[in-house]
């Protein structure tokens, strides 16, 4: 009997070592297995590029799977991390934004964004873009993106002289909103006039060419647009001053251009080249110069403070 007991401890303490050793295994299999996955996965491989768990994280969470393998392309760089958390950054954009700042290492990372983004990091005019009419409204017409000659929008209309010195025209939807606006203005004493509009691509031409004749090429490049490259040629813009301020030179300091700075967003309209934004736009200040992109894009640019350059690199262009 007792050899009996001693046979089955036996065979027990067999049992419970094979099940001991099975549990093991298992475990380190689990382990293994469970390594080889976490191997497999982009924390892992951001971290072994150099980054943290922390900043692998931040970084997962702002780029899709494709953005991240080519950051996974490069040596680790701390630029990269602080160019994520830049509201308008732009994957597509990530070498030029590096190489820019190797240039510009006294620029604010916003700005360089900013530049980059609206393509401000080339020499005026040296990109040419063509500007897509589809978008209506939306189009983009500035040192970079340009008008055929031979573009002329539809539904042209003249604008009454109630509100405009001499004969001007806009598109239909824009004179619409212009009038909306103007009639709001009108309610705060504001009398608002038209001093130009629209533009063909043979007026523009030699709008520029008598500054350029008068002031010199630099000057007048960033007072007028080559032809091709003015938004008048688009129909969607009104050169503006009112009825106590006339000149463009007092327009700034007037009630009208404070209206306007305030309300205009609310009929579609926006300030087209405003104050400390000529590095992006190219263009001195004009605060007479307002042009139509449709209320919800205005609104968005208004509560932003963005120009429309990058309203258009980061909304639409992408």
């Amino acid at each position: 009997m007792k050899k009996r007991k001693l046979k089955l401890k036996k065979q027990a303490y067999y049992v419970l070592a094979g099940i001991m050793i099975i549990a093991v295994s298992i475990i380190l299999g689990m382990n293994y297995y469970n390594d080889y996955q976490y191997k497999k996965t982009t924390e892992y491989k951001l971290v072994e590029k150099g980054y943290t768990i922390k900043e692998a994280t931040k970084i997962q969470e702002k780029l899709k799977e494709e953005e991240i393998n080519k950051i996974l392309e490069k040596e680790k760089n701390d630029l990269i991390l602080k160019l994520l958390e830049e509201k308008y950054f732009l994957m597509k954009n990530l070498d030029t934004y590096i190489e820019y700042q190797k240039k510009e290492e006294e620029k604010e990372l916003k700005d360089i964004v900013a530049i980059v983004n609206t393509h401000a990091n080339n020499k005026w005019y040296q990109k040419e873009l063509e500007t897509d009419y589809n978008l209506k409204e939306k189009m983009n017409v500035n040192k970079f993106y340009a008008l055929k000659s031979d573009y002329t929008p539809e539904n042209l209309i003249e604008i009454s002289l109630n509100y405009s010195y001499g004969k001007n025209k806009l598109i239909d939807y824009a004179y619409e909103k212009f009038i909306e606006l103007w009639n709001a203005a009108k309610e705060e004493d504001i009398h608002l006039m038209v001093n130009s509009s629209y533009r063909d691509y043979e007026e523009q031409k030699n709008i520029y060419e008598d500054y350029k004749a008068s002031r010199g090429e630099k000057k007048a490049d960033e007072i007028a647009a080559h032809p091709g490259h003015s938004e008048h040629q688009t129909g969607l813009v009104v050169d503006m001053t009112s009825l106590k301020e006339p000149y463009v030179e007092e327009f700034k300091a007037s009630n009208a251009y404070k209206w306007l700075k305030e309300h205009a967003h609310e009929y579609g309209f926006i300030e087209r080249y405003p104050e400390g934004k000529s590095y992006i736009t190219g263009y001195s200040p004009e605060s007479w110069h307002w042009r139509y992109v449709g209320i919800e894009v205005a609104t968005k640019m208004h509560n932003e403070d963005i120009t429309f350059d990058e309203y258009y690199a980061y909304y639409i262009e992408k």
